[in-house]
């Protein structure tokens, strides 16, 4: 039987993405049913929120063709309180995520490599969650900023951005100590960083087409060939929610940010080697002794 994944140790390219992916296997009913105890509800709100909003859109389209809108009065029909709930959800979603696995792996670590409960978990959530919202918007604002800057430094903070939410909850750091330590991390890596982010993506990518590519296909078929309105309407509501069951997938990025800032800060300080050493100096001898033979 394989020893469970041990997150305090130094790592190749290769070897955090094997993990990665290895943790998630081990874990799989305890971090499904975490994600989805906690996530579900936030999951299920931007999936209502999504279909009402392309139900919305498509409305808006028909009338157009219609002649029914002037140019300010498409923007103010379409920027509606549909599109201020999808961002409302979408936030509370992806920090729910966020908080959720972190706080699972967390918890992992504290207990010796082994599963936490729901509750286990829930207790963390409910400490992380507003400050990763939080801190996650403006680091979203500070990014925007960058690639608006030119698209360089966007690319250029992208890796320290990525474990910041990692470091945040399994240091349980405030946000000025998460941002400075995000960068001292990634500064001497920062290559190796940004490779393994974009394989992460790219697999996490295609997990996530091959579950919602067929709804668009369908619906952009519909679309374009003319079909009846409320066929291309049920193809949306189809793709809404394949898109929002599609998000179980980012359980894989969450896991190989903790994984690389695992592996970055045992590069540097070793608290995971010299923990093992500690523990091993500290064994106790057995107390019985094998019998003599005369």
């Amino acid at each position: 039987m394989k020893e469970n994944i041990e997150f305090r140790k130094v790592r190749e390219f290769e070897g955090i993405i094997s993990g990665t992916l290895l943790f998630i296997k081990q874990n799989i009913k305890p971090l499904l049913k975490t994600f989805f105890s906690l996530c579900g509800i936030f999951i299920l709100g931007g999936m209502i929120s999504n279909i009402f909003m392309q139900l919305h859109m498509t409305d808006v389209r028909e009338n157009i063709q219609a002649g029914n809108y002037d140019g300010f009065g498409v923007w103010s029909y379409m920027l509606s309180w549909r599109y201020l709930m999808v961002i409302v959800f979408s936030i509370l979603n992806y920090t729910a995520m966020y908080t959720a696995v972190l706080s699972f792996i967390a918890l992992y670590i504290a207990k010796g490599n082994v599963a936490p409960t729901v509750e286990e978990v829930w207790s963390y959530f409910k400490y992380y969650f507003f400050r990763v919202m939080w801190s996650g918007v403006l680091i979203y604002i500070l990014w925007i900023i960058c690639a608006m800057a030119c698209l360089i430094p966007g690319i250029f903070v992208a890796p320290a951005f990525s474990i910041f939410f990692a470091i945040m909850v399994l240091e349980n750091a405030d946000f000025g100590t998460t941002f400075g330590r995000a960068f001292s991390l990634v500064k001497q890596n920062w290559w190796i960083t940004f490779a393994t982010l974009l394989v992460i993506g790219i697999i996490t990518s295609i997990f996530m087409t091959v579950v919602y590519a067929p709804a668009y296909i369908l619906m952009m078929i519909s679309a374009f060939s003319g079909g009846d309105l409320q066929v291309l309407k049920g193809y949306q509501i189809f793709t809404s929610i394949s898109q929002c069951l599609a998000q179980v997938f980012m359980i894989i990025p969450l896991v190989s940010m903790a994984l690389i800032y695992a592996n970055l800060a045992e590069r540097k300080e070793s608290q995971g080697l010299l923990g093992r050493i500690e523990e091993f100096g500290n064994t106790a001898a057995p107390v019985s002794h094998p019998d003599e033979d005369y």
